[in-house]
């Protein structure tokens, strides 16, 4: 029989060896490799093509909507499940929007993870928490004119993640060498960043971001 092949993406280590450890026990699951946030994560299934990662949303250095985007243009084969402890509404709409297969709470029982990686895996279904499914249906019953993209729905996938690195401490030199683009481009990011969130200080941002979840605090 083959086993499901599984990457754990969370910044807790206690948390993923306790997941692990749970996954192991399944007859029909393996755990073929961890990481400690995105940016790890989008490097390791380079190398390794996992049936399912199990991805953390709010980690520091590239969140779990920006990696699940990262991973799904370059595997689109691969499912992605979401595994967090925020519900918050545009964190979910973000990640499913990244192409998220499904979206569990960390509160949830152990036999709903192991569901849900069964149904986007040999089902290829989604599979939301019961809380979820009930967020997610309330957005589809609401009528577009009602819809508001504020907060960081309003960014881009790419100031999303500049403003997750801005909160984090990174300078603008620094992300312009981690993404590959000018310091000035960079600046102007940043600038609308500001403006689209009514922000005034990098102090701010730093609030916005981790109320939020785009990052936790360290």
């Amino acid at each position: 029989m083959k086993k499901i092949e599984i990457v754990l993406v969370d910044d807790h280590r206690l948390f993923r060896e306790g997941v692990r450890n749970l996954l192991e026990q399944q007859a029909d699951m393996t755990v073929v490799g961890e990481a400690e946030n995105g940016r790890a994560a989008t490097d390791l299934v380079q190398t390794i093509s996992p049936a399912v990662v199990v991805m953390d949303v709010t980690m520091p250095d590239l969140n779990g909507i920006h990696a699940t985007r990262q991973i799904l243009r370059a595997k689109p084969d691969i499912k992605v499940l979401a595994l967090s402890m925020h519900a918050h509404r545009p964190l979910v709409r973000a990640m499913l929007e990244a192409g998220a297969s499904g979206y569990l709470l960390k509160d949830c029982a152990f036999d709903e993870l192991t569901q849900a990686i069964h149904s986007v895996v040999e089902k290829n279904q989604m599979y939301l928490s019961p809380k979820i499914s009930q967020m997610v249906l309330e957005d589809y019953l609401c009528p577009p004119r009602k819809r508001e993209m504020t907060g960081i729905l309003a960014l881009t996938p790419r100031e999303r993640e500049i403003a997750q690195l801005i909160a984090e401490g990174k300078m603008s030199r620094q992300i312009a060498v981690n993404m590959g683009i000018s310091v000035r481009t960079i600046e102007k990011h940043r600038l609308d960043i500001m403006q689209k969130l009514r922000i005034r200080t990098v102090a701010e941002l730093v609030k916005y971001a981790i109320r939020e979840g785009l990052t936790s605090p360290y």
